[in-house]
């Protein structure tokens, strides 16, 4: 039977620690906090690449072979081909998109994957088969444990246990795919919902098709919150990008923390014009931190 895909994630995970950035922490009493809302790369889980994970230029070669090695799949040439067809498939679908009026979309990586091994199939490059969506999910899976490695931020499971014991309601907005909610259970023991996280303010890209920086996850977070009279200002979000976290949670009333705790992943985005009079209102350089500025 095949391992469950937290357990594959788990395999490959090693411990990584956060490289300190430059940025003192800029902290505070905010007053009135009902809600946090996380981003997770970067913010509570470190990536080993500073990214997002879902195959960009942090792939390499040993990553797919490892894969297909794993399910027992021989490649019949060179493997840097696929590595390309990858970015070059997602690039096309992005496109696609945006062509159809989708600003930030999202691909299913599933999808990606079935287009890149049906025309490696056609180049020769790996053997014909007829793939099921399992083996294509268990493909994504492997390959992302090689090419992204994560694991837990300093602090993060002290944090999640103070915000949750004090009320706080918990939530994620994140651009990811469907195995971005498994680092829960693979690094943490437990699904997100075990860790206070609401199972109803959890809002992943690739369930919408739609990807931070556009306003869309933002909006379906606050009206989820307000259906529940919890009023934007009443929400903090925290991440550590400047455009694709602070600037959208800032537009949607949100107020706003800049996770600055890892230089591999903090996006300052300086000089943008899209950041013209957008300032957090709090650096934080480590989870600790935060409870102390919304608890009381």
């Amino acid at each position: 039977m095949p391992l469950p895909y937290h357990e594959i994630l788990k395999t490959h995970c090693r411990p990584l620690e956060p490289i300190p950035t430059d940025l003192p922490s800029v902290l505070g009493r905010l007053e009135g906090v009902r809600a946090v809302l996380f981003d997770l790369y970067g913010t509570l889980f470190i990536s080993g690449t500073g990214e997002v994970g879902t195959l960009r230029e942090s792939a390499c070669d040993e990553s797919l072979s490892g894969a297909l090695k794993a399910m027992g799949i021989p490649l019949l040439r060179r493997v840097r081909e696929a590595v390309q067809l990858v970015f070059d498939v997602i690039e096309d679908s992005h496109a696609a998109s945006r062509r159809a009026g989708i600003e930030y979309p999202e691909v299913d990586i599933v999808e990606v994957w079935r287009q890149v091994v049906t025309e490696l199939a056609r180049r020769g490059v790996l053997e014909e088969r007829d793939w099921k969506r399992a083996e294509l999910e268990r493909l994504a899976v492997e390959y992302e444990a090689r090419a992204n490695p994560v694991w837990p931020m300093p602090g993060l499971e002290a944090c999640l246990r103070s915000l949750s014991e004090g009320g706080v309601l918990l939530g994620v907005v994140s651009n990811g795919q469907f195995y971005t909610r498994e680092l829960f259970p693979a690094l943490l023991g437990g699904p997100a919902e075990a860790w206070g996280f609401d199972r109803d303010l959890q809002y992943y890209s690739y369930r919408h098709g739609l990807a931070k920086p556009g306003l869309d996850l933002y909006r379906m977070a606050a009206e989820s919150l307000a259906r529940r009279g919890v009023e934007p200002a009443g929400v903090l979000y925290v991440g550590n990008d400047m455009l694709n976290d602070v600037c959208p949670a800032f537009q949607v009333g949100f107020r706003t923390a800049l996770f600055a705790g890892d230089r591999r992943s903090l996006r300052l985005r300086e000089g943008d014009p899209q950041l013209d009079g957008v300032k957090p209102d709090l650096v934080l350089t480590h989870l600790a931190e935060l409870s102390e500025c919304i608890l009381i």
